[in-house]
């Protein structure tokens, strides 16, 4: 196969990195791994079910960073399952030299999705995936990129 398949495959799979982005955010990765959410509010309301963060939002797993100027978290108490973060500001998921960019993003625990908007970008060197709105669904490891731009710098020499 030509070097240049390898590029595209390798670009696609930073699609992906949302796999492993958003490891942090379904409800069995948080079974299994610890979260740390660090932000200059937290505001509780544990009859709502919900939490707020607020001001440099930074939620950390294993190896993933999430920042958000605010995040808030829905969830169901008795399952001890989130159903939906919604960040919003300056959103930025990062893994090692991986990351994505959007002005929101929106996890959807019951539909298994993530959604980022406000001109998403998915970044790993000098290449880039952007779009309109970029969703990830998790059950069938599949993105779709509305209104796509890719951009693809060879290493070749």
């Amino acid at each position: 196969m030509s070097k240049a398949f390898f590029t595209v495959r390798n670009v696609l799979t930073i699609l992906f990195l949302s796999s492993l982005c958003f490891s942090v955010i379904p409800a069995r990765a948080v079974k299994e791994k610890p979260i740390v959410i660090t932000s200059q509010t937290l505001t509780a309301d544990n009859k709502k079910n919900t939490a707020v963060f607020e001001g440099s939002v930074v939620a950390t797993s294993e190896d993933i960073v999430i920042y958000s100027d605010r995040m808030e978290v829905s969830y169901n108490d008795s399952a001890g399952e989130i159903i939906k973060i919604h960040a919003y500001g300056n959103v930025k998921a990062q893994k090692d030299e991986r990351a994505i960019f959007a002005e929101e993003a929106i996890y959807l625990g019951q539909e298994e999705k993530i959604i980022f908007k406000g001109e998403p970008k998915v970044v790993d060197g000098d290449n880039v995936i952007s779009g309109t709105q970029i969703i990830y669904f998790f059950k069938d490891e599949r993105a779709v990129v509305e209104s796509s731009n890719v951009t693809i710098n060879s290493n070749q020499k």
